[in-house]
């Protein structure tokens, strides 16, 4: 599966690892996230994030 970074601030959303503290479990993809998930370290929208 792809890893996706937030362009503002480099957090790296790696499905492999999820966001477990965030309720998003591991091996769910980016495509999967709910709409209204943010990043978890500058809280921007998934519309900021980009494919690595």
């Amino acid at each position: 599966m792809k890893k996706y970074v937030c362009e503002p601030c480099g957090y790296e959303y790696d499905p492999e690892v999820g966001d477990p503290e965030n309720g998003i479990a591991p091996g769910t993809s980016f495509d999967d996230l709910p709409e209204d998930w943010v990043c978890p370290i500058c809280g921007m929208g998934k519309e900021v994030f980009v494919e690595a």
